[in-house]
């Protein structure tokens, strides 16, 4: 399981005296302890801890000023993207967007547009982050 690789990797972090490392997985540990506690274990409920902790950090990281900061927030995303599915680049979602790519282009506005690339994405089970697909719509109606 995910969570247990998880703990493995902290408690590495802890004898190699990784501060930073060993923080950003002891926070996530906890959120992972508290929806087990609520009787939602399982990998995918990992994940979407995982992806949320990356997306608040990424959001800090864009107001923070701090260099100091801004470097911890940048290696804690790098720690918990390292536990999560490899997601598709910009120019893969283009290759993967082909068989669509003309609905996209005809779409009213940029939300439907991306609505029928997210739903062709999803039925392929293509691994995207939403910025990328996003851009790659855009690419595409440009």
């Amino acid at each position: 399981m995910l969570a247990a690789e998880i703990k493995k990797r902290m408690f590495a972090a802890m004898k190699a005296k990784a501060i930073v490392e060993k923080e950003i997985l002891r926070v996530a540990l906890g959120e992972i302890t508290m929806e087990d506690a609520r009787g939602n274990s399982s990998d995918a409920v990992t994940e979407g801890i995982l992806k949320k902790l990356v997306k608040s950090n990424r959001e800090t990281l864009a107001s923070s000023t701090d260099a100091e900061q801004k470097a911890i927030l940048e290696r804690e995303i790098q720690i918990l993207e390292e536990f999560l599915p490899k997601s598709l680049s910009v120019d893969a979602i283009l290759a993967a967007l082909a068989p669509v790519a003309d609905a996209i282009k005809a779409a009213k506005a940029d939300g439907p547009a991306t609505g029928i690339a997210m739903k062709h994405l999803k039925q392929s089970d293509a691994v995207v982050e939403g910025r990328d697909v996003g851009e790659a719509v855009k690419r595409l109606r440009s």
